[in-house]
């Protein structure tokens, strides 16, 4: 893909994530009432789209229940703003091993491990415009865990995805999981217009490097649509350069929890830093109608 700088922006805003942020700040929306708010702050603050995860309401620890998704999905759509809504499909491919002498039997906590068609149960059940496609098997973070999604799995799961008429959103962490999005492109899995995400600096994935991030960029088809974000110290740095190199934008508390050095931030805030970046380079920011027409998206 040509180094091309994108002057008409869409922001998606991940709101709450399924990471262990909960106890780290306060602003991590964990009921569904929470969630919905979030999201409808990110829209009105210049978010077309939102992406949601939901989570156990008394705890805070991720969930895959369907109640919770058609919660957050009805009360997103009858909001008083419009958004694109964006579920997960990521849950249910967590593997957790023992330890490095006994990796067997699995570690029970944690280890959470579903087939394809419950793991869309609730994209069948809600009916998002966007899902999302881990796109690949890698070692995440700390420890003994394993995101697994085997090419059967992702291969069945984009089946079902394009079958109910939404629009898988390809999470690529890194440059092997775009060689295999084209793949399932190939085979008639996943239908045009294209869209992927590129999630930088997740550890063991692609580094958030200028470097790695333009390899990740030159490996996208040029007739794709791509969004980018990192996490951690670089996560406010990302916007600026997503769009230079001719993608998207997304921010959101699943991906970074400051505003600023020691300042705990709120998705509205996160969104409203990427607006002053996207308009501050020139570029104009679209809205969910335009997401739609880009992207031939099914409205519910």
């Amino acid at each position: 893909m040509p180094l091309s700088m994108n002057r008409e922006v869409f922001i998606t805003c991940a709101v709450t994530g399924s990471g262990d942020t909960v106890s780290k700040s306060s602003h991590v929306p964990i009921t569904p009432k929470q969630i919905a708010e979030a999201a409808v702050e990110a829209a009105k603050a210049g978010a077309a789209v939102v992406h949601c995860h939901v989570r156990d309401p008394e705890t805070g620890a991720p969930a895959r229940r369907l109640d919770l998704y058609r919660e957050v999905t009805d009360r997103i759509r009858s909001a008083d703003i419009d958004i694109v809504l964006n579920l997960t499909a990521g849950m249910g491919g967590d593997l957790i091993f023992g330890n490095v002498e006994s990796p067997l039997p699995l570690n029970e906590k944690g280890t959470d491990m579903a087939g394809a068609t419950e793991r869309v149960a609730h994209v069948a059940e809600c009916l998002p415009e966007i899902c999302t496609l881990d796109c690949g098997t890698m070692n995440f973070s700390l420890g003994d865990y394993v995101m697994t999604n085997t090419p059967s799995m992702l291969r069945e799961m984009a089946r079902q995805m394009t079958a109910l008429g939404v629009r898988p959103e390809i999470e690529a962490f890194d440059t092997g999981h775009l060689w295999f999005a084209k793949q399932l492109v190939e085979e008639g899995l996943i239908e045009d217009p294209v869209l992927i995400q590129l999630c930088m600096g997740i550890p063991w994935g692609a580094p958030d490097d200028l470097n790695t991030f333009m390899a990740m960029v030159n490996n996208v088809p040029a007739n794709w649509t791509f969004s980018a974000f990192s996490i951690g110290r670089n996560a406010l740095a990302y916007p600026a350069a997503a769009i230079l190199a001719g993608g998207n934008v997304r921010v959101g508390l699943e991906d970074n929890l400051y505003i600023g050095k020691g300042q705990l931030a709120t998705n509205g805030q996160l969104v409203e830093k990427a607006v002053g970046v996207i308009e501050g380079m020139g570029a104009k920011i679209i809205g969910p109608k335009e997401v739609r027409e880009k992207l031939k998206l099914t409205k519910r």
